[in-house]
């Protein structure tokens, strides 16, 4: 069963019951992103190891990757 079909399942149980609806697939996908490299940064910094930004470290592994003749 897709993530679809079981939304629609659950809104229709909610909808019978009075209960709230639930939220939609991928509603919250970046807020949990958002929230694991915060705590990565988090445990970083608690481990003596320098936070660097998620930009900043992709564009150092583009810059500093070997090229092939």
């Amino acid at each position: 069963m897709t993530a679809i079909e079981q939304y629609l399942i659950d809104t229709y149980r909610a909808s019978q019951h009075g209960d709230p609806l639930p939220p939609p697939p991928g509603r919250d996908d970046v807020a949990v992103l958002r929230a694991a490299r915060t705590y990565e940064q988090f445990r970083a910094v608690l481990d003596g190891r320098a936070a660097h930004h998620p930009w900043r470290a992709a564009l150092r592994r583009l810059l500093t990757r070997p090229r092939p003749c």
